[in-house]
């Protein structure tokens, strides 16, 4: 039975409503008159006249709220259900089929996939009929479908899964038509994912008519919930660009994600859909060392494998440094060495062409910019200093392609893959008896395997390989028609020595002017180790698929990882195939190929669900016989806790009324506070039955707070990725009290206002740069610093307080002393800044002033402050290896001492003090500026340069301040630390 949005399953129990009068009547009626005895000893009590009055008639609202509970039960009892699924109607008689689409587009919703396929269950077993599930995505090569009891099917409806991959729906109907045989045709209800994805779908629909008896009916989802999916890639000048794919639908907008190995969120970038809109593009801004380790993009919030897109090292932007041999004032554009290959891989690479003539200050230039790979033309022979360093960088991962011409006609030098001939072969001319020879196609271990060899390129000239130089390392990539090799490889170190027999123009050959040129070179460009951030392939000992190279050895690639229907990287199935890597690149997305890794570890390729000729097609126009309903995304709810709930609310409601009525008015004064209580606990009851009904309808629910002795000002936020708690600020607060919350709903780092709009920023900026590294790197997810006056502002929250020292500092009043030193003595810690590279460090270090108001400006603050001997950090203490292992502690400056409390006998008070505060120095002192070290800017980048180490320094920086965060945090846990040299020591290895 159905009433708009309210349905009961047991309808006919409301027939119990009928009795309600009878109920009624009942509570009415007026109990029979007691007997009456005379008792001769009573006459004395008469006249005597009780003021506390029992009714003969209980009181209408008692009546009423007794009313009320009984119509509650009797309603609780009927399963009435909130929003109930109206389409889940069933029709027909004999077995029911549900064919449920299970495909990656139905993961994003299919939670309310699996409650429509309950509820369409329970319709069937209240009706005493068997069901069918048939499940369009099979996760096996052999479906097997049965026809089974409603408790049985639930149980084979629990074990589907979405797949990674299309469904099969023919598949799925040829299998249904099988189990039914010339039996009695099912019901078929069939749970589309609406997506027409094989163009099949209107001859899927004909054959479900011929299977089932009377009407089909198709359940999609709202149009506002369609699938998404994904497709991303290298655009123009290097951008990584992504698009979502739909098919229509009304306005919609959202975020794509693009994650690193580690899974650190490298970026966001936004996509809208306007109505009816199939595409929506996203673009990322991202500087090229951090595209470069984007491994992962993904639609926010669209759980599914058609919304994920995983990068290798095809996708990646490399620097190519370029030289030839050839002078300036001889070149021309169409003929020069490097004109073609600047056309091939200007779209997919950043070009290093060195200004200088010199060869060996531009080879020395292109290395130091960290190009991955290195083409020369026409350079005969490296030699001297040049040779020395080239040779250095290809051991390191770097990938050495040369182009022949002229000068290496007469010879060559050792980076070369195999010895040539004096002299060139030519074919065809006047003087020459053979035709010019057009390429063989790619053999299975060669890099370019998978490229189609266009039949009009052609060689005509070629320089020749010393057949005795061609042992068992060096690799032939590339042939000629008559076995000549074209294209030579060589490992040497961790990099590759590769040489193109023949010129990067047209004067030798044909193939710079063909697009197999363009894709031979950008092959090439993914065989370097040395990325554009100069990491090695592996990160924390796994492999890094979009810093690894591409391997040329792997003629067949195994599944490393596939994604599973929900988007999450897994180990693969039995049911996952190898697969050639020639057709990697043709593969579709099914049972036996899933999407995921495919290859060695240490250099695999990406197989996507999504290509970039992806459309996604909606539903064509079906046959007449079925009928297309929409369910709705709001789960059905159940009441009848709820209304219980209520029922007994009114039940402690009416105890309490009539302990109150039987007592009387003197006693009821007298358990007044006693009834309050009641009453409380009955509003309480109903209270929580409503939050039932809410909470049942919410589309998200809020986590648990956090125990403490302020739990109850804390909650967590509903974004389900933020593991931060959010601060519930009761009103009427004070600024101070708001701030003070603020600061203990996570770790907060203070740092002291100078009055210097520009040093406040700068450390502000500087303070969040290190907050980013430390929830990157470790643990720790600090909140939003915040800027303090030390004279007015609660210090007791901030575990450490970093102090910009200006040149104008001031003595600080007695009171702000007063708060520093006691901040310092109860564990806190003070970085004090004096960003002057040590200028305006004191002899010594000496902070004493007598007078506080001359010497340095540290010397100002800190003249009349009772701290304790200071030491330049020795290289035993903990701040050394408190999470990174360190012998310098650098800032934007490098040179200037870290200066910490002097370390003091156990037996000492100043050791005594130490131990109560864990270690911990209350105090350090540098010259070294960390915080514009750390500082970035809103695009991630840093703000200002350091020096003389450049980007090392700043890693060393951020290092820096890793340690004293956690050293700060977590004590002298590390002070028995020993190093590895000293273990294996002790243990006799």
């Amino acid at each position: 039975m159905s009433l708009g949005a309210l349905a009961f399953l047991n309808p006919w129990l409301l027939a119990g409503l009928l009795a309600l009068p009878a109920i009624y009547w009942l509570l009415r009626t007026v109990p029979p008159r007691p007997k009456q005895v005379n008792f001769p000893a009573t006459r004395i009590l008469v006249g005597l006249e009780n003021k506390d009055k029992t009714p003969a008639k209980t009181p209408w609202w008692l009546t009423l709220l007794r009313m009320l509970a009984a119509a509650l039960v009797i309603m609780a009892l009927a399963d009435p259900v909130l929003n109930p699924n109206r389409e889940a109607a069933l029709k027909g008689t004999g077995p029911v089929a549900l064919v449920v689409d299970n495909g990656w587009a139905a993961a994003s919703k299919w939670a309310e996939r699996v409650r429509m396929v309950d509820r369409l269950i329970t319709e069937a077993e209240g009706q005493n009929r068997t069901v069918i599930i048939v499940p369009t995505a099979f996760a096996s090569k052999t479906p097997s479908l049965r026809i089974e009891p409603p408790g049985a099917a639930r149980s084979t409806a629990a074990a589907l899964q979405p797949q990674p991959f299309a469904p099969d729906r023919a598949a799925a109907v040829a299998a249904l038509a099988a189990v039914v045989g010339t039996g009695t045709k099912p019901s078929v209800v069939w749970l589309a994912d609406g997506i027409d994805h094989d163009g099949k779908t209107r001859a899927f629909a004909d054959q479900l008519v011929a299977v089932a008896s009377g009407a089909i009916q198709i359940l999609e989802g709202a149009a506002a919930d369609a699938p998404l999916g994904l497709n991303a890639g290298v655009g123009p000048g290097g951008v990584l660009q992504a698009n979502v794919l739909r098919t229509g639908g009304p306005a919609r907008e959202g975020f794509v994600q693009a994650y690193s190995v580690r899974g650190q969120r490298l970026g966001d970038a936004p996509f809208k859909l306007g109505v009816g809109d199939m595409t929506g593009a996203a673009t990322f801004t991202l500087p090229l060392e951090l595209r470069n380790q984007v491994t992962r993009v993904e639609i926010a919030s669209e759980r599914s494998a058609g919304a994920v897109q995983l990068l290798d090292a095809r996708s990646q932007w490399n620097r190519i440094g370029m030289l030839s041999g050839e002078s300036r004032e001889q070149a021309q554009p169409l003929l020069a060495q490097l004109y073609y290959i600047q056309k091939a891989l200007a779209p997919f690479a950043e070009l290093l062409v060195p200004k200088d003539s010199n060869l060996t200050e531009g080879l020395e230039s292109v290395i130091k910019q960290n190009a991955s790979v290195i083409m020369l033309a026409d350079i005969g022979t490296l030699e001297g200093e040049a040779k020395t360093k080239v040779e250095a960088w290809v051991k390191k991962g770097g990938v050495l392609v040369r182009f022949a011409g002229s000068r290496l006609e007469k010879g060559g030098d050792d980076l070369l893959p195999v010895t040539l001939r004096m002299g060139g072969r030519t074919l065809g001319g006047a003087l020459s008896w053979s035709t010019p020879q057009p390429l063989a196609s790619f053999s299975d271990d060669s890099v370019f395997t998978g490229l189609n060899v266009p039949n009009d390129v052609v060689v005509n000239r070629q320089v020749l390989a010393d057949p005795a130089s061609l042992t068992a390392p060096v690799k032939v990539w590339a042939r000629l028609k008559d076995g000549t090799p074209l294209v030579t490889a060589k490992p040497l170190g961790e990099g590759q020595l590769i040489l193109f027999h023949a010129t990067a123009n047209s004067d030798w050959s044909n193939l710079p002017l063909s697009g197999l040129f363009v894709d031979m070179l950008r092959r090439l460009t993914t065989l370097g180790k040395l990325s554009a951030t100069g990491a090695n392939a592996l990160v924390d000992g796994k492999a890094d698929p979009a810093a690894a190279t591409v391997s040329a050895d792997a003629a067949v690639l195994a599944p490393l990882q596939v994604l599973d229907g929900f988007g999450t990287l897994k180990s693969p199935p039995p049911t996952a195939q190898a697969v050639p890597a020639s057709k990697l690149g043709d593969l579709t997305a099914s049972v036996d190929y899933p999407p995921g890794y495919y290859g060695p570890q240490g250099s695999p390729r990406a197989h996507n669900l999504i290509g970039a000729k992806t459309v996604l097609r909606p539903l064509p126009s079906l046959p007449s016989g079925i009928e297309r309903r929409v369910y709705s995304a709001q789960a059905a709810t159940p009441l009848k806790p709820s209304l219980l709930s209520f029922a007994l609310g009114l039940l402690f409601i009416d105890v309490l009324a009539v302990v109150a009525l039987q007592l009387g008015s003197n006693a009821w004064k007298s358990l007044r506070p006693a009834a309050k209580t009641a009453g409380l606990v009955g509003l309480a009851v109903l209270a929580l039955a409503s939050a039932g009904i809410d909470g049942a309808n919410a589309q998200t629910s809020q986590r648990p707070g956090r125990p403490g002795s302020m739990g109850d000002l804390f909650r967590y936020g509903n974004d389900p990725t933020a593991n931060a708690v959010q601060v519930v600020r009761p009103p009427g607060l004070s600024p101070a009290d708001q701030k003070a919350l603020a600061a203990i709903g996570r770790v907060a780092f203070g740092y002291v206002l100078t009055g210097d709009p520009a040093i406040d920023q700068t450390t502000k900026a500087g303070i969040l740069g290190l907050n980013r590294r430390l929830t990157e790197r470790t643990s720790i997810e600090p909140a939003e610093p915040v800027g303090l006056n030390m004279a007015t502002d609660e210090l007791a929250f901030y575990p450490i307080i970093y102090w910009p020292v200006v040149d104008a500092a001031n003595p600080l009043p007695e009171a702000t002393l007063a708060r520093i030193d006691a901040f310092m003595k109860q564990g806190g810690l003070i970085v004090f800044d004096t960003r002057d590279y040590g200028q305006g460090m004191p002899s010594g270090f000496n902070v004493q002033s007598r007078s506080g108001k001359e010497g340095t400006a540290l010397q100002r603050l800190l003249g009349r402050l009772d701290i304790p001997r200071l030491e330049p950090v020795p290289e035993t203490h903990v701040l050394t290896k408190s999470f990174y292992l360190l012998r310098s502690f650098p800032g934007r400056w490098d040179g200037g001492q870290l200066w910490v409390e002097a370390e003091a006998p156990e037996n000492s008070q100043q050791g005594k003090k130490a131990k109560r505060s864990d270690g911990v120095s209350s105090i350090l002192v540098t010259a070294n500026d960390f915080a514009s070290a750390w500082a970035l800017n809103p695009a991630g980048q840093p703000m200002f340069p350091v020096v003389p180490g450049g980007e090392q320094q700043r890693e060393m920086a951020i290092r820096t301040g890793i340690n004293i965060a956690m050293y700060a945090l977590t004590g002298n846990y590390k002070a028995d630390q020993v190093p590895i040299p000293d273990l294996l020591l002790r243990l006799g290895q």
